[in-house]
């Protein structure tokens, strides 16, 4: 299987969007062939998810049929009911009795202030879109910048996006990462171009410009959006390797590690930053080192992640939208 750079190069992983550019706000659908052993961690401060509690490592459920990642801020969460809907159309789910009940987490960013047309009556959308995203998910390539969860997605200083970055370690385990970047903080260096992931980038995949030559103070400057706004970045990490729910845990804490490489500052009080991770289970760890391997280059694809979100955005089609970083002046 040739490497896409994506998410879906774990294999059986899938992955659908649903896009209202009119709307400004999106789902996006990670769908798992079969469950996965699954976790993940929070360290914004103001997080909004669902069934976020039974990915602690001390709860009983160990697998999960899907992740979604929305925008909305509260009522996107109306999306994993959707997705859950089409999972359970196809007869997937935790036995429950006669039953089947679908597993599936969510985390959802806050994009209700971007311009777009928020007065949707009495209902959300987001149940239909949750829908629309799961019927959308496929294997492959799939569209990153301003769609799916990233569609609304801002940034202190640039549209924000969907990016996606996967890594293979020395002993042939897959990992990628999927990350809806809305960050409360700045991506870039200063007012750009730069940007803050630059030393891990792979393959000119975020516009090869590189790190300033120099430094200053302004540089490291606070930058971030009105203190108004509350924002987050969501994501997934996954792999192809065998692990435990505790394993899966510690790799999405990594994953943050990478998220604080990429954007400055990250895990506000006003940030909501979840990060879910998963393990399909198809080949099984060596030694202890292979474990570390795979943590360190979580922490280097979630960095790359976040940096071609922001790459691939482009600014919505409303009045006033936020600019995009490649609308700007190199």
């Amino acid at each position: 299987m040739t490497l896409l750079n994506l998410l879906t190069d774990i294999e059986g992983v899938a992955v659908g969007h649903a896009t209202d550019l009119v709307l400004g706000s999106g789902v996006t659908a990670i769908i798992f062939d079969q469950p996965a052993i699954a976790s993940g961690s929070v360290l914004g401060g103001a997080p909004g998810g669902r069934d976020t509690a039974l990915l602690d490592p001390s709860m009983t459920v160990q697998a999960v049929d899907a992740f979604v990642l929305s925008g909305g801020s509260a009522f996107g969460l109306d999306a994993a009911g959707g997705v859950q809907a089409g999972l359970r159309q196809i007869g997937r789910g935790l036995e429950v009795g006669t039953t089947r009940v679908p597993i599936v987490p969510q985390a959802i960013l806050m994009d209700l202030l971007n311009g777009g047309e928020k007065d949707w009556g009495l209902h959300s959308p987001y149940r239909e879109m949750g829908y629309d995203a799961f019927q959308a998910a496929g294997k492959g390539a799939f569209a990153l910048g301003t769609v799916g969860a990233g569609t609304g997605a801002t940034t202190a200083n640039f549209k924000g996006g969907i990016g996606s970055a996967s890594a293979v370690t020395s002993s042939g385990h897959r990992i990628a990462a999927l990350l809806a970047v809305n960050a409360m903080g700045s991506a870039t260096v200063g007012a750009g171009p730069y940007f803050w992931a630059a030393p891990f980038e792979r393959n000119d995949e975020f516009g090869a410009c590189g790190l300033p030559p120099t430094f200053t103070e302004d540089h490291s400057a606070l930058r971030m959006k009105g203190l108004t706004l509350t924002a987050t970045t969501i994501g997934v990490i996954a792999t192809d390797a065998v692990l435990t729910k505790a394993q899966a845990h510690r790799l999405s804490i990594m994953a943050h590690d990478g998220l604080a490489r990429a954007v400055l500052p990250a895990h506000l009080p006003g940030d909501g930053d979840t990060i879910f991770s998963a393990a399909t289970g198809k080949k099984p760890l060596g030694q202890l080192s292979d474990f570390a391997e795979l943590c360190h280059l979580a922490t280097l694809v979630a960095a790359r992640a976040v940096a071609r979100g922001v790459y691939e955005a482009t600014a919505l089609p409303v009045l006033n939208a936020q600019g995009a970083w490649r609308d700007t002046p190199k």
